[in-house]
C-alpha cells in the first residue's frame, strides 16, 4: 500500500485528505504536535485508520525522525498558523511555522530521500492570500504576489522555497495555490463558519446578533472535500508543478451572510447583523478570484459543490450541532 504523511492532520483539509487517501487504499500517518494533544481524541474516534506520529514544524530533527519512521511515498504539508487575522498579532510565530516550517519539512524530505525518480513526493499548501493586493484578475500561476498579511508573506516564502528545492535538488515538490475552501469541518474562527454557526444559533434563540467586519470583501469559495482531490492529483503527475485551485466565481461576504440566514428562514438578516471596526484587518484583501484552467486541463480536476450548496451544507451541519446541544441541555 502507498504511504502518506500529513502535517496539519487535525485541521479541515487534513481530515478531508485523510479520508480521501484512506479510500484510495493508502496507509495514512498524521503528524501530531505535543503530548496529550486535545484534538487527538477526535482523530482517534473519527479517523481510527490514521496513525499519529509526533513531530513539530519548528523542530527539524523531529521531522526527520517522523519521516524515517513512516517512510512515506507522499508528504502533504498542510500544517500552518492558518488564521489570517491571528497572523497580525503573532507575526513571528506565523513566519516561523507557516514559512520556515516549509523549509524544515523540505529539508527533512531531502535528507530522508526525496529525488524526482523514486523519492518522496512533496505537496505544499500554498494560498490565494499570497496574491493579496492583486495585480491582475483573475489570478493564475503566473500572477505576481503582493501579500497583505504576515500569513500571506509567510506563504510566499513557503511557495518560493518549494520552487527552489525542486530546481536545486531535483525533488518532486509542488504547490497547490488553493483559493478559499470551506465546509462543515471549518474552524469557528473563520468567517464562513462564524456566519453559518451564528445563523443556526440565532434561529434557535441561542444568540442575538452576529458582529462582522467588512461585508463587501469578495472571495472565491469552494468546498474543501473537492480541493483535497486536487492535492492528490498533483502528486500523481509525471513532473512536479504548481497549480491554482479555485472555482472561478467570486462572492461577497454579504452574499454569504444572506444565503446563510435565508437557509434558516431569516430573510431580514440586517436586523441581526452589525459591523464592528475591531474585525477589520490593518490591510485588507478586497478581491480574490482564481483561474484554475491549468488544473482543469492538466489534472482533469473540477469542483463539484457550488457556493449555495456549500453554504447550505454548513448551515445544516451547524443547525444539527446546536440542536443536539440544546437537547442535551
Amino acid at each position: 500500500m502507498p504511504r502518506a504523511f500529513i502535517t496539519g492532520i487535525t485541521g479541515q483539509d487534513g481530515q478531508h485528505l485523510a479520508e480521501f487517501l484512506h479510500g484510495k487504499g493508502y496507509d495514512v500517518f498524521g503528524m501530531v504536535k505535543g503530548q496529550n494533544n486535545p484534538r487527538m481524541t477526535m482523530m482517534r474516534d473519527e479517523f481510527p485508520f490514521v496513525e499519529p506520529v509526533p513531530g513539530d514544524l519548528a523542530d527539524l530533527p523531529s521531522l526527520v525522525k517522523a519521516l524515517e519512521y513512516v517512510q512515506p511515498d507522499e508528504v502533504y504539508n498542510l500544517g500552518a498558523i492558518s488564521f489570517v487575522a491571528l497572523s497580525f498579532n503573532q507575526a513571528e510565530l506565523t513566519a516561523n511555522i507557516t514559512g520556515l516550517g516549509v523549509l524544515r519539512m523540505l529539508e527533512a524530505v531531502r535528507m530522508v530521500g526525496g529525488n524526482t525518480d523514486n523519492g518522496i513526493r512533496f505537496y505544499q499548501a500554498s494560498s490565494s492570500e499570497m496574491f493579496g493586493k492583486v495585480r491582475e484578475t483573475p489570478q493564475t500561476e503566473l500572477t505576481p504576489f503582493h501579500p497583505r498579511s504576515p500569513y500571506g508573506c509567510a506563504k510566499v516564502f513557503g511557495h518560493d522555497i518549494v520552487v527552489n528545492y525542486r530546481e536545486s535538488y531535483d525533488m518532486y515538490a509542488c504547490s497547490g495555490i488553493l483559493f478559499n475552501h470551506e465546509g462543515p469541518r471549518r474552524g469557528y474562527e473563520f468567517v464562513t463558519r462564524k456566519v453559518t454557526n451564528a445563523a443556526a444559533r440565532i434561529k434557535l434563540g441561542l444568540q442575538h446578533e452576529l458582529v462582522m467586519g467588512p461585508l463587501d470583501t469578495k472571495r472565491d469559495w469552494g468546498y474543501a472535500g473537492d480541493y483535497v482531490k486536487a492535492m492528490w492529483l498533483m502528486l500523481q503527475q509525471d513532473q512536479p508543478d504548481d497549480y491554482v485551485v479555485s472555482t472561478g466565481e467570486t462572492h461577497t461576504v454579504e452574499e454569504l451572510v444572506e444565503l446563510a440566514f435565508s437557509t434558516v428562514g431569516i430573510e431580514d438578516w440586517r436586523s441581526v447583523v452589525r459591523q464592528d471596526p475591531k474585525f477589520f484587518r490593518p490591510s485588507e484583501v478586497d478581491l480574490l478570484i482564481g483561474d484554475a484552467t491549468k488544473a482543469r486541463t492538466k489534472l482533469g480536476w473540477e469542483p463539484e459543490v457550488d457556493f449555495p450548496t456549500l453554504v447550505q451544507m454548513m448551515v445544516e451541519n451547524d443547525m444539527k450541532i446546536e440542536s443536539d446541544k440544546l437537547r442535551r441541555g
